[in-house]
């Protein structure tokens, strides 16, 4: 059966962050992954996962202003100094709360900016990551967006994201592959997945369209989820969703 993680920066919205935690666990997940815990003190969180016997399976790098519209920093020459205090950061967060993984957001080009230069800066940037990560016994992933649901995102394809990893050249970066966000942009999802298994880091799941649980769109789960296993994957699956008919869906999975 598939490991399957709550994205709790998408499901059980209706109540504080902290008691997400609780929620998730009450409905049977093992797991669970978010966006960001730098709101909170990492105590606070690291109480909500150990009392409810949960596993964190990935969160992200500081990503700049959210509630502003950013979507990550990494791509900017101009916030280099910024990003790589955000590293620190993101560091002392996953070692306090047992993280295994952080994923780094590339964020969205600017208007008439230079995409070579950007490229050069992510590059950069994700080698230095990577490499203090690596340090603290980390794994960073990078993941590419589509660009209906965020114009302007720089990694937006898995061929574009691997050869940006293949410039970076570290042997601690690795792909996280959004079944939502590749169905949108490429489809060929299990192909695709079987053809680059090795450089796969962690795996995120939404149905399309709308983006709510599997079952509700166009993607075949039931085949798609027992294939992944097939492959040999055995980390978390993220259940990076906006939920709409409840989880009656995870009875099939477990």
């Amino acid at each position: 059966m598939p490991k399957l993680a709550a994205n709790l920066s998408m499901l059980f919205t209706e109540m504080p962050f902290p008691d997400r935690f609780d929620a998730a666990a009450k409905t049977g997940f093992k797991g669970v992954e978010f966006l960001f815990p730098y709101d909170f003190e990492a105590g606070l969180l690291r109480d909500r996962l150990d009392r409810n016997g949960l596993e964190i399976a990935l969160h992200n790098l500081p990503s700049g202003d959210w509630g502003g519209g950013e979507r990550g920093i990494a791509c900017l020459k101009d916030r280099k100094g910024e990003f790589q205090d955000g590293v620190g950061k993101a560091i002392a967060y996953a070692t306090a709360l047992g993280c295994p993984k952080v994923n780094c957001l590339a964020g969205k080009l600017p208007e008439g900016a230079d995409r070579d230069a950007a490229e050069e800066t992510l590059v950069d940037n994700l080698r230095f990551a990577a490499a203090e990560l690596k340090k603290a016994g980390i794994m960073l992933v990078a993941e590419a967006i589509n660009t209906y649901d965020i114009p302007g995102f720089f990694l937006s394809g898995t061929a574009q994201t691997l050869a940006v990893m293949d410039k970076v050249g570290s042997d601690n970066l690795f792909y996280q592959y959004d079944i939502y966000h590749m169905q949108r942009m490429e489809g060929e999802l299990a192909n695709t997945m079987k053809k680059h298994f090795a450089r796969i880091g962690h795996i995120q799941l939404a149905d399309n369209p709308g983006r709510h649980e599997p079952g509700t769109g166009e993607i075949n789960y039931d085949f798609l989820l027992p294939y992944i296993e097939t492959l040999g994957y055995d980390g978390w699956i993220g259940c990076e969703y906006v939920p709409d008919q409840g989880f009656g869906w995870l009875k099939r999975f477990s």
